[in-house]
């Protein structure tokens, strides 16, 4: 289970990312690099770390399902992920 201030950090990072989308993807278009450096570190999207949505666990994420590894064999086990048939692990 991750800490409730790094899930805090990952949620605020998102919203600068959110909120400076727009004004990157035009400083970058025009390729004004000096105004691209003058943006937040945190608002680069490269910043943001993938997490379990359940847990908050940041390793052994499977992205098409944005579940922990761990959490995904939980949730397959219990057969609460449709189409998914557990095999013998």
């Amino acid at each position: 289970m991750a800490k409730e201030s790094m899930k805090a950090r990952e949620k605020r990072r998102q919203k600068m990312v959110d909120r400076y989308a727009e004004k990157r993807a035009k400083l970058k278009e025009a390729g004004d690099y000096i105004g691209l450096s003058r943006l937040p570190r945190n608002s680069n999207p490269i910043r943001l770390h993938n997490r379990c949505m359940l847990t908050g666990r940041p390793k052994g994420y499977m992205r098409q399902f944005g579940l922990s590894r761990i959490t995904f064999r939980e949730m397959a086990s219990k057969g609460l992920i449709p189409g998914l048939k557990k095999a013998s692990w």
